[in-house]
């Protein structure tokens, strides 16, 4: 179900560390390197570029390799500094950066695919390289032999792949707008379950460890939170964008959930509140309300001698109604309708003010968003569009007057000092290091938008 109105209100606009700009066409992906002023990308242009900032302050490729085909995605394990990227061709590359990361030594290749690779995946536990492509398949190899381990057809082209080490589950997300649950073993796959709840494509996935939740975003503009480790089927829908979802990333340790779309919005999910399930579309020949018949309930029509009318839905209720009996528009933030949605006439009166206190915030890139990293140690955030062009942010928000503010600094807090402070000490750090952050950003020339 699309997006039914732009969000316009509560924006923000994050500080633009830098801007990165150098690629010859689309920047498919890029990360940023943990504990270095630096980021990886790969490239439609068939390149690898390594950029390290420099004292100028701004980043200069130390690494550009060329590739014979176009780069299509990419992984990079920081602790072993190996990169595996995939190809429009099917195949994927291995290298191992160094610990200045100034050279790059080719590793491995695998053929895994005999079309374009989606999504690749290095799993150091299990010494596994997953990956997923255009050609309908899902394929897994072992890094240290370099020998295909096993192949899982798809019902349509396989478009984005998450990984559970502890149970060794793989999620494959496909066009059909399908997730398939995979057991894989060493030599082999089971499926465990299907997920379908998308009318459009699956477009990119996220898996949270602790809470054990798949994050699903499709071409329909939906996100659908999946409760996999609740064990009750509860899937929450999140409206927020008015195209395509790109990417999602999780913060568990401040329970937020990032998503960005090809309209270029970026919006900050609060996951820490009681959530609700939309409810399904009920199905009738008439209004449910005043029992006008709908246009093609052609006996009622006649009986009653009444032209038909058109259906609608209620999106809090699901009652199919007439548009004279839902004509009433309101946000229903805990639904995960941000903006204003159809609602009846009954549903409108029961919604309070505090029902519509936002649990989101949205910003604009700036720019058509391809990719999305996060880095959880400081903060920051990563998107690359379709212009060529990279930039990172951190949010400006440093203030404390509401529980929307104190979540955003908590977005650029680092994580280990949430566990190392108690209560009443963290407001106090928070804005120490908001003064840090401040200092830092003014110190440096912050380019355009």
């Amino acid at each position: 179900m699309a997006a039914e109105g732009k969000p316009k209100a509560r924006i923000r606009r994050p500080v633009l560390l830098s801007r990165i700009e150098g690629s010859q066409d689309v920047v498919n992906m890029a990360a940023i390197i943990p504990k270095e002023d630096g980021v990886i990308s790969v490239s439609e242009d068939r390149t690898i570029r390594v950029w390290i900032k420099r004292d100028s302050g701004q980043y200069w490729p130390s690494v550009y390799h060329s590739m014979p085909s176009a780069c299509s995605s990419m992984s990079f394990n920081p602790e072993t500094r190996r990169l595996s990227v995939g190809l429009d061709n099917g195949t994927v590359s291995e290298f191992i950066l160094s610990e200045d990361y100034n050279k790059m030594t080719s590793a491995k290749s695998y053929l895994a695919h005999q079309n374009r690779v989606t999504m690749v995946l290095f799993i150091l536990e299990m010494e596994w390289v997953l990956s997923t492509g255009q050609d309908k398949s899902f394929t897994w190899h072992c890094s240290e032999s370099g020998r295909r381990l096993g192949t899982h057809r798809t019902s349509a082209c396989a478009s984005c792949l998450q990984f559970d080490i502890e149970t060794r589950h793989a999620f494959v997300g496909d066009y059909s707008g399908q997730v398939t649950i995979l057991k894989l073993e060493q030599d082999n796959c089971s499926i465990v379950t299907t997920f379908k709840g998308h009318s459009g494509s699956i477009t990119a996935l996220c898996w949270d460890p602790v809470q054990r939740t798949l994050f699903s975003g499709s071409s329909d503009h939906s996100i659908i939170m999946w409760d996999i480790g609740g064990r009750k089927g509860t899937a929450i829908e999140l409206q927020g964008h008015n195209d395509k979802v790109q990417s999602l990333c999780y913060a568990h340790h401040t329970r937020q959930l990032i998503s960005c779309g090809a309209d270029g919005g970026i919006v900050v999910w609060n996951m820490d509140v009681k959530r609700q399930e939309t409810p399904d579309w009920l199905d009738s020949d008439s209004c449910q309300k005043c029992d006008q018949p709908f246009f093609w309930n052609f006996k009622q029509m006649w009986d009653s001698k009444k032209i038909g009318l058109r259906q609608h839905h209620c999106r809090k209720c699901g009652k199919a109604l007439c548009g004279k009996c839902s004509s009433k528009r309101s946000s229903i933030p805990l639904m995960g309708f941000e903006f204003e949605v159809r609602v009846c006439d009954g549903c409108f009166e029961s919604i309070t003010d505090e029902d519509r206190a936002p649990t989101a915030t949205f910003h604009d890139s700036k720019h058509h968003v391809v990719h999305m990293h996060y880095d959880v140690t400081r903060g920051w955030l990563l998107t690359s569009g379709n212009d060529r062009v990279i930039k990172v942010r951190v949010p400006d928000d440093c203030s404390f007057s509401s529980p929307v503010s104190l979540r955003y600094v908590q977005f650029i807090f680092p994580m280990e000092c949430h566990q190392q402070f108690n209560n009443q000490q963290l407001p106090a750090m928070k804005i120490f290091f908001s003064v840090k952050l401040y200092l830092h950003l003014t110190s440096v020339r912050s380019p355009s938008n």
